[in-house]
């Protein structure tokens, strides 16, 4: 049974994380990618901390530890990894994301995010010394060709020259740094308060996003009423509640499926910037995206445990 919360939680994080991409594509329409990463990350961290210091607290951690035996000891070194994991994925993450997004559509900075599972094979195969079979092998070719040529448009001469390749780049590169928080994550998913751990991370880099914001690039804060319901979602949903989530579902299911069932949110995200900013997703980002999650099914297709 807490497995299957853990797919749900997961689905519910990709979910919250696909309608972000919509919701900071209008953002990016009236704001520069740095103020909006800086207030997104410090009110996440803000309502993380507010439920933290509410009566409902403890209902909510006991709803997350009723059958699991997780730990309250946090270490100098879990410490140490909060920070890394802070920085991959509340600072260096969201500018490359937001800077990417703003050079390409929404249909493609999620479908481009597929990439992720990929990094988090990788890093996984040198932190825990996992091994590749050969359907893994296919499953990496899918998801290289499918970003290749969602990246291009398939108009491979004017990749260099191409402003939508430069975001589709910048996207990829958000995609490392959030594989390295995933894997890392599994060091943090055991502890008890995981409000406690998931605001820190939200701070941190809404903090460290805010010195950068006002002191090296001197950006204005301000922004319109009519992007405050944007803000406040995507803080309190796809990066608030999404963390806690994402460290819930790492510990129930592991690292590795989790990673797996993320990319469920470049479907999530495609269908919301279709529907919403009515972007164009015609036959073209149909048979990539289909081929990159296709992807993503093999590298986790146990063949084995089917015929049992």
């Amino acid at each position: 049974m807490n497995r299957f919360w853990g797919y749900l939680s997961i689905i519910m994080a990709t979910l919250f994380f696909g309608i972000s991409a919509t919701f900071n594509k209008i953002m990016l329409q009236e704001m520069h990618p740095l103020p909006i990463a800086a207030l997104t990350y410090t009110l996440a961290g803000v309502f993380l901390f507010s439920i933290r210091q509410s009566p409902i607290k403890e209902r909510i951690l006991d709803i997350l530890n009723k059958k699991n035996k997780s730990e309250n000891f946090i270490s100098k070194r879990d410490y140490g990894i909060l920070i890394i994991t802070a920085i991959s994925s509340s600072v260096i993450a969201p500018l490359l994301y937001l800077n990417g997004l703003s050079q390409t559509t929404a249909v493609n900075g999620s479908l481009l995010l597929n990439l992720e599972i990929l990094f988090i094979i990788i890093l996984s195969l040198i932190l825990f010394d996992e091994t590749f079979k050969k359907k893994d092998v296919i499953g990496i070719i899918f998801l290289v060709i499918g970003a290749v040529f969602l990246a291009t448009k398939g108009e491979v001469d004017d990749l260099i020259n191409s402003q939508t390749f430069t975001g589709s780049l910048l996207i990829i590169g958000a995609a490392v740094f959030w594989s390295i928080d995933i894997v890392l994550s599994k060091f943090l998913s055991n502890k008890r308060d995981l409000i406690w751990i998931s605001g820190l991370k939200s701070s941190i880099g809404g903090i460290s996003l805010l010195f950068i914001t006002g002191f090296f690039m001197g950006l204005s804060l301000s922004l319109s009423l009519e992007i405050l319901p944007f803000l406040l979602f995507v803080s309190i949903f796809s990066v608030g509640s999404a963390f806690i989530l994402v460290y819930f579902a790492i510990r129930e299911i592991g690292a590795t499926r989790v990673g797996s069932i993320f990319p469920l949110s470049s479907l999530f995200g495609a269908f919301f910037a279709f529907i919403i900013l009515n972007e164009p997703f015609g036959i073209l980002e149909i048979i990539l995206g289909l081929l990159m999650v296709g992807g993503v099914f093999i590298l986790y297709w146990d063949p084995e445990k089917t015929k049992k």
